[in-house]
């Protein structure tokens, strides 16, 4: 069973889904905080040369997980 917290990190909150072992924080409420057009900041993560697109679906599968 998959727990949501919320946290909070230099004035701004962040989700936090905990499943077993593992924790998973918001990258989008982690952008939203950077500027309103977090897209953009999620994007240029994106294509930074050192993202695995791999390792991202596997989260992104995981967090689909969490929520159903």
């Amino acid at each position: 069973m998959s727990k949501k917290k919320k946290i909070e990190v230099q004035g701004n909150e962040i989700t936090v889904i905990g499943n077993n072992e593992q924790d998973y924080i918001s990258l989008t409420d982690i952008a939203k905080h950077k500027t309103d057009d977090n897209s953009a900041v999620i994007g240029n993560w994106m294509r930074n040369p050192n993202f695995k697109s791999i390792e991202f679906e596997g989260f992104r599968n995981v967090k689909t997980n969490l929520a159903a």
